[in-house]
Order: C-alpha cells, then structure tokens, then sequence
C-alpha cells in the first residue's frame, strides 16, 4: 500500500511540474491529467480515498483549464471529461468525506446538464437525493430527488423518475407536507393504471396516498377521496387496502381508537406494514387519542 502512495506522490510531484512549465496550446494541461490520473489510480490501489479524491479536482480542473486553451477540432472534449473526473473525485470521497463527495457529484451533475448529457446529470442528482436522505436531511433530500425527477422524465425514464418522486412523496409526508405528498402519490396511481407493468402497484400507491389524507384528521376530505380512487380504479374497492382506509376512516370519523387500532392489527397480521406507514398511522392514532381526551375533559 505504501509503495502504490509513493507512485502516487511521483505521479502527482511530476503533474505540478508540468502545470508550472509551458506547453503548446494549453497541451500541458494534456499531459498533466494524464498523469494526475495515474496518481488517482495508484492512491485508489492503497485506498487512500481523499488523496484519490484531491487528485481527481485537479484532473477535473486541468480538464476546465485545457478547454479555455485548445479550441481546435483536435482538443479533448474537455467537458465531459471534467464532468467525469468531478464523478471520479466524488465516489472516492464518499468513502470518508460526505460534504466533499456531494460537492464534486454536483459539479458533475452540472457539467453533464451543461452538455446536454441529461440522464447522467440525474443519476448523479439521484445520487446525492441517496446521500442526503442517509445524512436524515429530508429537506436537500427532495429538492435533488426533484431535479432528478424532472430529468429522468425529460428523458422519458419514467421508472427512474417515479422512483424519485415515490422518495419526495415519502419525505414530504414525514415532514408533515400531507398535500405534497398525496398529489404525487395519486399522479403515480393514475399513470400506472396505463401500464400493465405498474397498474399492480396501484392500490399500494393509493393505500399511500390514503394514509396522507388520514393524517390531515379531516373525514371529509378521506371519504371525497376514496370515492375518487373508486372512480380512478374500480378494482380498488375490493381490496384489503381499500377497506382498511374504509375502516380507518369510520374510526377517525367516531373518534374510536379501539376500532381504529383493531383495523390496523388485522391488516398487518395478513400484509406487513413498513416503518413508514407504521409512523404516520401512528399519527393518526395519537390525533384521535387527543380527541378522545378532550371529550373526556369536557364531560
């Protein structure tokens, strides 16, 4: 391993010498990533990931130096290459630098827009949505898995840009933004009933959907709802997801949390809830609770 770090400290010593000299038509800039990428696979080698990292910001940066300098035909395509190195810095920093790694991943992001290489320039939005929901930052989370939706959808990937707006939908609801949520979710349902593909994940993503409208504790708006569901898929009214709503519903609307934890424990007996459905459920149960007492209180 020390023995591919000192190659590495060679490779890099011999890049800056070459910056520091003259070269033809910015060729120096050529020679000097070449040989700062040979210090980035050596470092990798010995896994020292924030040297690889360092290394690969100045190949990105003789890439962006090297395209203000050679404007013929023959020049590198020196963008790309920027945008590829910035990806490069970014995965090596994800091994021990979070805020490094989500820096260089947008500067590649950026570059890959620039040139009109759209789909990449969502992977690595997408990417940095992955990051920052692991961080917990729920907020940065959306706002990337939102730039990457939109670009996946640019490009027609529609899996791709559903599964990032599913995540925005999932967030929005954890940071009690029911109406975000809820249109995402419906919007889902609705182009998925066209694919015979999707339209078996229908009734999970109106169950969702459901669940957000319970949260907002109005009967009103979670009865309007269901008949709407009914109209959009009449096979929903048949399912266990439906009824479950159905019953949840009628519980909230007679403020009875024994119906409403019954109907719960029998739908998870036969399909386990997830972790998510779980909290906003649990949600739903403590508003009802609270109602409970008050009435308690009054009488």
């Amino acid at each position: 391993m020390s023995d591919q770090i000192s190659k590495g400290l060679e490779f890099e010593k011999k890049a800056e010498k070459k910056l520091s000299g003259w070269g033809l038509f910015g060729s120096k800039y050529e020679d000097a990533g070449d040989l700062f990428e040979k210090a980035a696979n050596c470092y990798k080698l010995a896994k020292s990931w924030d040297q690889a990292g360092d290394v690969y910001v100045k190949l990105a940066q003789c890439y962006s130096k090297a395209r203000t300098w050679c404007w013929f035909a023959w020049s590198m395509d020196s963008k790309h290459e920027s945008a590829n190195a910035y990806a490069d810095a970014g995965h090596s920093y994800k091994k021990t630098n979070t805020k490094a790694c989500i820096g260089c991943l947008d500067q590649a992001s950026n570059l890959f827009m620039e040139i009109g290489r759209l789909s990449m320039s969502a992977r690595y939005c997408k990417e940095i949505g992955e990051l920052y929901e692991q961080e917990q930052n729920l907020e940065q989370a959306i706002a990337y898995y939102d730039k990457a939706a939109d670009l996946f959808q640019g490009e027609e990937v529609t899996t791709s840009a559903n599964q990032c707006k599913q995540k925005i939908a999932q967030f929005s609801a954890q940071l009690e933004q029911y109406p975000k949520a809820i249109e995402i979710y419906e919007e889902i349902a609705r182009q998925s009933l066209n694919n015979n593909l999707l339209k078996y994940g229908v009734r999970g993503h109106l169950l969702n959907a459901g669940i957000c409208q319970l949260c907002k504790g109005d009967v009103v708006a979670i009865t309007n709802a269901l008949e709407r569901y009914q109209e959009l898929d009449p096979t929903f009214s048949s399912t266990r997801e439906y009824r479950l709503l159905a019953d949840l519903a009628a519980a909230l609307d007679e403020e009875d949390v024994v119906k409403f934890t019954d109907a719960v424990k029998e739908f998870d007996s036969m399909t386990k809830l997830d972790e998510w459905k779980t909290t906003l459920l649990l949600r739903v149960k403590l508003l009802l609770k609270a109602k409970e007492e008050e009435e308690d209180d009054l009488t």
